[in-house]
């Protein structure tokens, strides 16, 4: 019995001739040869029975005369007819009359081919080539009379209709047009879209449906999209594709596709010809097949002639309706360049007259309209048109699995798939303020300030908070975090969940996403025993000036590694290190949790123009029109030098294909340490050189700039530390970050163990981890700095030219800081010296001249305070009614005095005249509740001023172990005598006597109230007794204080009031030095002493004022080297 198989995919030249079809084959000479006859023939036997079988089904439909009317004349056959069965009898005809043919030559209008007219059917055979080129050849007929071949029986179909003529199905044009007529019929009554089930809603099972697309992109790091190249033979369409797809694969490992003539006629197409209706069905079919792999995910590279403009059009709406990225990308090579190419000599054998119908000579193609990319590819080399395209998909996140942040925009993801902006809405700002208020405070120094607000504008994203326990060990340990944004493994929440050590997700998250430096808040016992106690799940972030400006949910607390932190965070040491020594300084816990800000951070300084969050850095961006962003952070003044490689680098960009790169001068706004050069001074400076513009070489085109203060302090960690620099800038849109020589590096200090007075980092080190760093390598790109120097013949700044290094010099940093001390003006353009320190003269391309004046003006007075050294809050001070002030709080230079009194100690009685309560007072509030700088009066300066103490280095001081709970203050007319002695062998602190309010407000510096004493405790500070008067004030208006401060009479009544309050205040006056790096204090006694005795300190105090002001006669000599300087000229003391 015969064996049935498939056709073989190419038949032997020898039975190609001989009349043409494929069951013409000549007779075989052996049995084996006719039993591989049967075994090639039957199923093509087959499938013309099954074709009958369709025709006559049709026919009973009523769709044969349809499908025939439509056909050409090439069904003409013989004038034998029969009529054996009339399909009028079955109320339709099966062939439609003859009808005569009108041949005519296409013409060619513009650059579009008409559509051929279908050509009667002739004694020649084709030669299917890639462009449907046939090549003509004279027909033989030769059948033989006698066969040995065994007879071959189909199965009987049903009775077929009767024909005008003879269906010759042994002539494969024929079959070809037939089905080419019942495919165009199927498709037509078959349903567009055929689905087994309808897709599930997010959330629900995925079972019997496909994944929704934005999890299979997130998952595949990668979206699906089409690109359609067509264009003429030769045009480069499958060398493009092939260099694109090994661009991809291999270099970034994404997954793609090339579909082409080669691997779809081997195939799926290999039943289709060249015919009008087979190059519609291939493309139909290719069409299709794009739009499932690109659905799956895959990156589909098409390249097929595809010349009629209808097919294509209808393959992008196919994709359309699926919403599948699709682009048709033309590409426009003129007919003679083709020719010149001519790869496969097909151009040749058409001008030979070889090759007939040839597209884009004889047959027609019909240019795109509207293509998305057009490449002209004889001006182009194959890696400039594969870089436009690959940029293309990258700008258009195809390259990235998550949807794109902004979808109008062309700029990259941030870390986490999502722009953070941690600010509470408008509409709950009330809400939340007044929340806030019951909350317990954290301290937040100006550096922790500073991360906060990195944090709640996304610039650390994808972090939300201060980092939990687990975020900062991966962070110590790979300096990356492990993120899951859409929730593929359910650990979506990770980073915002309190730290579990006992249960692992079984799968891990699967982004890595950089993350190279701990962003932490630290704090004492004293807020970590509040926030425990506490039955509130958040707590409320406070300034060192007392303002609230944000929540923090659900704390995390643990232990403050400091350690730990260090060597893994510097890999060096040095203890003198700046940063270093902050982060020792620090609490010895550390606070973990989600924020929200209430306000815009802000700083008041003149500069918060240039502070821009990460949403509106790229809203800027894209703007200006950015197709690609790269950023250039300063630490010092801008010279031309700088400017050159910012210029350079535009221009680099626009070589690879961007059309509009834009620079980000992004100069750093946090903390940095004392010697750099001030925030206001390199703002400023960089302001001129923006406003030169590009009239000077050291000038920036602010067409295409934009400058943006980068809000996070500089920890000088080198190489750990750039990531960070990097990350945070890709953030806001940067896809390229400029880095020099030892980025964020420093030279140790001469306690440094293994580089004193030296870069404590190798000066490429930074560069090198950049390129490799995990979760950067890959995401952002890196242009590094080359070495430039001044070339004296047109005064620009340059890459030396080493054919005439005579005519360039160096300007050294530490050259230009030494002209700009000794004030150094420009020198003449033509007449360069080669000692400019000497000559004193700086020359005038090396620098804006607006802005070398800025950097003098700083030079020369460096030691000012005028300066702005890095961003710190400038707040209004909170001061009261009848005073006055000069200076900037929190500055070392703010005084506050009082309008009304020459001095607040001296001049103010101790109580208030007929009290109406024996143990009512005087109060000066000189720290209001929740502010943490160090305000007291000063018993040396004039009028006895309020100033902000200082510590031994001169900077001014800030309580470091937790936000006051209380306003604190002193008694006028009261001092602590230093010669008097208590029982424990202390004498007084010489100053005057200390009070400590509980009441619900802060009140304001300088305010005057009277206050009811409810008892005190004795503090032994350093050897000095200091006496701590507790009280409530009393108010003026009858409103919630002034009830609130009627029901408390005692000690008892405020523990009631506000639980727990006594055993703080022990703990603080205690501890509240041990932040310092101080010894803990101690209380002559913890239990308080009653109102009758804290009174009794209070009116012995003010006889010991009395004493020191001579009322009572006393000489000052007594106290002789203890009072110096005290001002005592006012009215009540010794004055006139």
């Amino acid at each position: 019995m015969a064996k049935y198989a498939y056709a073989p995919l190419s038949i032997d030249d020898n039975r190609k001739g001989g009349g043409g079809g494929y069951l013409n084959t000549p007779q075989a000479s052996s049995g084996d040869n006719q039993d591989g006859l049967v075994h090639e023939r039957m199923p093509m036997c087959v499938g013309f029975c099954v074709l009958l079988a369709i025709v006559f089904v049709l026919s009973r439909t009523g769709d044969s005369e349809a499908i025939y009317n439509s056909h050409s004349s090439q069904m003409r056959t013989s004038s034998n007819t029969q009529q054996t069965m009339s399909p009028t009898e079955m109320g339709k005809k099966w062939i439609p009359e003859e009808k005569e043919m009108m041949e005519k030559k296409p013409e060619k209008t513009g650059n579009v081919w008409p559509r051929p007219n279908t050509e009667p059917a002739s004694s020649t055979t084709s030669d299917e080539t890639s462009t449907g080129a046939t090549t003509t050849t004279t027909a033989t007929s030769s059948t033989s009379s006698t066969s040995s071949t065994p007879e071959l029986h189909c199965p009987e179909p049903p009775p077929c209709p009767a024909t005008k003529g003879d269906l010759d199905l042994n002539n494969p044009q024929q079959a070809n047009d037939i089905m080419a007529q019942l495919r165009s019929k199927a498709l037509e009554s078959s349903p567009p879209h055929i689905i087994e089930c309808a897709a599930a809603e997010a959330g629900e099972s995925q079972a019997a449906c496909h994944l929704p697309a934005a999890k299979r992109f997130a998952a595949l790091g990668q979206k699906g999209a089409t690109l359609w190249m067509t264009g003429c033979s030769g045009a480069g369409k499958t060398t493009i594709a092939t260099a694109l797809e090994e661009k991809l694969i291999t270099l970034y490992g994404k997954h793609v596709y090339r579909l082409d003539g080669d691997n779809l006629r081997t195939g799926l197409n290999r039943d289709l010809g060249f015919s009008e209706a087979d190059r519609a069905e291939s493309v139909r079919r290719t069409g299709e097949l794009a739009t499932l792999f690109s659905d799956a995910g895959i990156i589909t590279l098409v390249g097929l002639i595809s010349p009629y403009r209808a097919d294509r059009d209808a393959v992008r709406k196919r994709h359309e309706d699926q919403g599948i990225p699709f682009y048709e990308i033309f590409l426009d090579v003129p007919v003679e360049e083709l020719k010149n190419r001519d790869p496969k000599g097909q151009y040749a054998k058409v001008a030979s007259g070889e090759l007939k119908h040839f597209t884009c000579i004889d047959d027609p193609y019909e240019e795109p309209l509207h293509p998305e990319i057009t490449l002209k590819t004889h001006e182009l080399e194959i890696e400039q048109s594969s870089n436009i395209l690959f940029r293309q998909l990258e700008q258009d996140g195809i390259l990235q699995g998550a949807p794109k942040v902004l979808p109008e925009s062309v700029l990259p993801n941030p870390d986490g798939e999502e722009i953070v902006d941690l600010h509470v809405p408008e509409s709950l700002k009330a809400e939340r303020t007044a929340e806030a208020k019951t909350l317990p405070p954290v301290l937040l120094h100006d550096i922790d300030l500073n991360w906060l607000q990195t944090i709640g504008e996304g610039w650390a994203a994808p972090l939300k908070g201060f980092m939990r326990e687990g975020a900062l060990l991966e962070t110590l340990h790979f300096n990356s975090i492990l993120t899951d944004p859409f929730n593929l493994t359910g650990n979506v929440d990770r980073l915002n969940s309190q730290t579990d050590f006992a249960h692992f997700s079984e799968h891990p998250a699967p982004d890595r996403v950089s993350m190279s430096l701990p962003i932490t808040l630290s704090c004492t016992s004293f807020t970590k025993d509040l926030i425990e106690k506490s039955d509130k799940k958040a707590v409320a972030l406070v300034t060192q000036m007392g303002k609230t400006v944000a929540i923090l949910r659900n704390p995390e607390v643990y232990n403050n590694r400091k350690e730990e932190i260090v060597t893994r965070m510097y890999g060096v040491i040095d203890m003198d290190h700046p940063y270093i020594k902050h982060i020792y300084g620090g609490g010895d816990y550390l606070i973990g949790g989600e924020v929200e800000l209430l306000e815009r951070i802000q700083y008041n300084d003149g500069l918060d123009k240039w502070r821009k969050t990460t949403t509106e850095l790229y809203q800027e961006f894209h703007q200006k029109g950015a197709d690609t962003v790269y950023a250039f952070q300063t630490r010092n003044p801008t010279h031309a030098g700088h400017a050159y490689l910012m210029r350079s680098a535009g221009e680099d960009l626009k070589k690879q294909g961007y059309q509009k790169p834009v620079l980000w001068l992004s100069p750093l706004g946090g903390w940095t340490k004392e010697d750099d050069v001030p925030l206001d001074v390199r703002v400023t400076q960089h302001e001129h050189v923006l406003d030169a513009g590009t009239s000077h070489p050291g000038g920036l085109d602010p067409e295409t700039t934009v400058m943006a203060i980068w809000p996070a302090p500089m920890v000088y960690a080198g190489p750990t530390e750039v990531q960070f620099h990097a990350k945070s800038r890709r953030n806001a849109g940067a896809s390229y970050f400029v880095v020099g020589r030892d980025p964020a590096g420093m030279k140790g200090s001469p306690n440094a163990v293994a580089h004193p007075d030296d870069d404590l980092y190798d000066g490429d080190h930074g560069r090198y981890v950049l390129q490799n760093a995990p979760g950067i390598a890959g995401e952002m790109n890196m242009l590094s700095f080359v070495k430039v120097m001044y070339d004296i013949t047109d005064n620009v700044m340059k890459v030396p030219d080493p054919d005439r290094p005579d005519d360039f010099i160096s300007i050294s940093g530490t050259k230009m800081r030494l002209l700009a001390r000794n004030g150094a003006t420009l020198c003449s353009p033509t007449n360069i010296p080669t000692d400019l320190v000497e000559a004193n003269c700086i020359p005038s391309g090396f620098m804006v001249p607006k802005g070398w004046d800025q950097v003098v003006d700083y030079y020369k007075h460096a030691d000012e305070k005028r300066w702005i050294p890095w961003s710190q809050p400038n707040i209004e001070p909170p001061e009261a009614r009848n005073t006055k002030s000069e200076g900037k709080l929190g500055r070392g230079s703010y005084e506050l005095r009082s309008s009304k009194y020459e001095s607040w100690w001296h001049d103010i009685p101790w109580k208030p005249t007929n009290p109406e309560e024996p143990n009512i007072i005087h109060f000066i509030t000189e720290i209001p509740m929740h502010m943490a700088a160090k305000m007291e009066v000063q018993k040396a300066g004039k009028n006895n001023c309020i100033a902000q103490d200082t510590n031994s280095d001169g900077s001014p001081r800030y309580y470091s172990y937790g936000t006051p709970f209380f306003n604190y203050g002193f008694v006028p007319q009261t001092w602590e005598d230093p010669n008097l002695k208590s029982a424990q062998g202390y004498g007084g602190d010489n100053d005057p006597v200390d009070i400590m309010e509980f009441g619900s407000i802060p009140l304001r510096m300088g305010s005057l109230r009277r206050c009811r004493v409810l008892g005190s405790l004795e503090l032994i500070d350093e050897g000095e007794t200091d006496h701590k008067i507790i009280c409530i004030a009393l108010h003026e208006s009858d409103d919630v204080e002034a009830q609130e401060a009627a029901n408390v009479h005692s000690l008892e009544d405020l523990e009631k009031w506000k639980p727990g309050v006594m055993d703080r205040l022990r703990d603080w006056l205690k501890r509240y030095k041990t932040s310092d790096g101080k010894a803990e204090n101690n209380l002559a006694s913890d239990i308080p002493r009653t109102i009758d005795e804290a009174m009794a300190v209070v009116e012995e105090t003010h006889n010991h004022w009395k004493s020191l002001c001579g009322h009572d006669g006393s000489d000052l000599s007594q106290w002789s080297g203890k009072i110096d300087g005290f001002w005592l000229d006012s009215p009540g003391c010794r004055g006139q």
